[in-house]
């Protein structure tokens, strides 16, 4: 591959401003401000609407998903004219695809008024984007090289990496769940609650049985990074996580959510992201951790003669 700088570079903002969006977007959840502006695609018919209340926040979700979508139709082709490897093309592609699947998605939660299924669906593939710009991002750094390191190397990480997708999986089911009507709606709230609580759980394990995989003193020093930063990020999200759940629960109580409720809300998805964006930075780097074979590493290692 011939590394591009300035397409690098580029799809490392697009990766950024996909983490914006993701955070911007809790803000409107956590603040029930989903409905604020009840038309779309633009807001009360308006590219400038009154910013008061709810519009804040849901104009400006709006806002920035424009601007992300914009950098993702300028990142495929940028990819599709500059990039040599097929299959990187191919992934620009599918991210396009995905950005405008979840505009669509996005106006849809809007027009049918937050139908719950819609809404978590909307929140998962927000995650999954992410995770495409992401591994854009990496596959585009001057650090990757090509060819496969053996599946025990990234069996782990690999492993992780899905385990806390899921979890954003049920957090987004919780967060939507109070939306659900019925005569079983508060059985389907404590369910997902239940479901969020054992996956801290489950993906707790994970992170530090990953972590002191890449801090392995055989492995590279360039894994230590991300093992303290999953170390670190995993720490504070737990503690976001009980602070969440401690104010939500009082703002259930008063009627509406606490401005400090919502601040750890947001900051609870958003760790949540910088860590599954951390996982899938080890997993594509441990995939193409090449270990020397046998042969190639006699002649390294061969006295000259």
């Amino acid at each position: 591959m011939v590394y591009n700088r300035g397409l690098h570079w580029f799809a490392v903002f697009t990766a950024c401003a996909t983490f914006l969006l993701l955070v911007v977007g809790a803000l409107v959840t956590s603040n029930d401000a989903g409905l604020s502006v009840p038309d779309w695609p633009l807001s009360y018919g308006s590219l400038t609407p009154p910013m008061v209340g709810g519009i804040v926040y849901e104009h400006t979700h709006r806002m920035v998903a424009s601007g992300v979508g914009l950098l993702t139709i300028v990142l495929a082709v940028w990819l599709w004219r500059r990039e040599s490897r097929k299959w990187v093309r191919r992934l620009g592609l599918v991210a396009l695809g995905a950005v405008i699947t979840q505009g669509l998605l996005g106006g849809l939660t809007v027009l049918l008024s937050l139908p719950p299924v819609v809404s978590i669906f909307h929140a998962c593939l927000a995650q999954l984007f992410f995770c495409l710009t992401v591994t854009i991002a990496v596959v585009t750094s001057p650090g990757w090289r090509d060819g496969t390191a053996p599946i025990s190397r990234y069996l782990m990480p690999a492993i992780t990496t899905l385990g806390l997708y899921l979890q954003l999986i049920l957090g987004a089911t919780l967060r939507h769940a109070g939306t659900v009507n019925g005569d079983k709606a508060a059985e389907f709230v404590l369910s997902a609650f239940i479901a969020h609580i054992v996956g801290a759980f489950v993906v707790t394990v994970l992170v530090v049985c990953l972590g002191l995989q890449l801090a392995n003193p055989s492995r590279s020093t360039s894994s230590l990074l991300p093992a303290f930063g999953l170390f670190s990020l995993l720490v504070i999200q737990l503690l976001l996580g009980i602070a969440s759940y401690l104010t939500r629960l009082k703002a259930v109580e008063g009627g509406e959510p606490a401005a400090i409720g919502v601040f750890f809300t947001a900051c609870h998805l958003g760790v949540g992201a910088a860590m599954l964006a951390t996982s899938l930075v080890a997993t594509l780097q441990e995939s193409r951790r090449i270990q020397p074979t046998p042969i190639i590493y006699e002649k390294l290692t061969a006295s000259p003669t």
